[in-house]
């Protein structure tokens, strides 16, 4: 399961009225024209990033659930959901307790998720430099760090969540900018009850995206009293579209903008884990 949210990248919402080839196959089409500032989608937008850009602190359970159609299996993960930003600098933490697998009993099943950068990188492995994701597998007894950018790269200054988005689909937390440029944004209508608290933001992958070789399509659910993401549900291009596996996230009783202990954004490696695998960025070719 580490293996394939690893290689599937994180996280945001249910998949409705999906044109798969648009995602998945090398077929060009007319890009999105420039969403007027007055249109119903670029005002949710413009709100939704207001929110995010002024975010301090969030907190809240975590579910991630990963479901594959073909096999009609489904993996249940429950943990806790950690972001800080402060002095221009951000991090983030998801710490995964439990495991569910089909109808089997639910199990402690220990992951964690660090976004590392600056002081935060261990020192016993030098050449961390830059921005890079830590994925600890307590079962195996297994750590992986996965680059995401370098310290001379622009994009090391960047905000976590846009940086993590490329591993892990959170991009309801992302600027509007690089939905817009990644995706055709629209809006879905709701039904009367889920009309009164929650936005419901279709992302369609446009083909030169940089998420067109992974993602289908990306829905994230708005709650309208935090006016932040509270649900985000992707559709993956593996296997054969249309029958896509399916990632869900949902982030529950959140606190915005409370303290927390800055030692969850800490990593520490327990005793008897292996030597840390590490996959730095390809290099650009010119």
């Amino acid at each position: 399961m580490n293996k394939i949210m690893i290689k599937a990248t994180f996280i945001v919402l249910w998949a409705a009225g999906i044109n798969w080839a648009s995602g998945c196959m090398e077929t060009q089409e007319k890009q999105q024209q420039e969403i007027p500032k007055d249109d119903p989608v670029n005002i949710v937008l413009e709100k939704l990033n207001k929110t995010t850009l002024s975010l301090k602190s969030y907190q809240s359970r975590i579910e991630y659930k990963y479901v594959q159609p073909i096999l009609e299996s489904e993996a249940l993960h429950k943990g806790v959901f950690y972001y800080t930003k402060s002095n221009g600098q951000s991090a983030l933490s998801i710490n995964f307790n439990t495991l569910k697998q089909d109808d089997e009993k639910e199990q402690k099943y220990i992951e964690q998720y660090i976004v590392l950068g600056g002081n935060l990188l261990p020192r016993s492995n030098p050449e961390l430099k830059g921005i890079w994701l830590a994925h600890l597998d307590h079962q195996i007894r297994e750590v992986k760090y996965y680059q995401l950018a370098e310290p001379n790269d622009p994009n090391s200054s960047s905000e976590v969540f846009e940086l993590a988005s490329r591993k892990l689909p959170m991009l309801g937390f992302s600027k509007i900018e690089d939905l817009k440029k990644q995706f055709e944004v629209t809006l879905v209508e709701q039904n009367k009850g889920e009309s009164e608290e929650f936005i419901q933001v279709h992302l369609k992958v446009k083909p030169n995206s940089i998420y067109k070789d992974d993602y289908i399509s990306i829905d994230f659910w708005i709650d309208k009293k935090l006016n932040l993401p509270a649900k985000i549900i992707a559709v993956k291009c593996e296997p054969e579209p249309p029958f896509g596996d399916i990632e869900e996230i949902k982030f529950i009783k959140p606190k915005v903008n409370q303290s927390i202990n800055n030692k969850v954004f800490e990593l520490k490696i327990p005793k008897g884990f292996g030597e840390p695998e590490i996959f730095p960025l390809e290099r650009k070719k010119y």
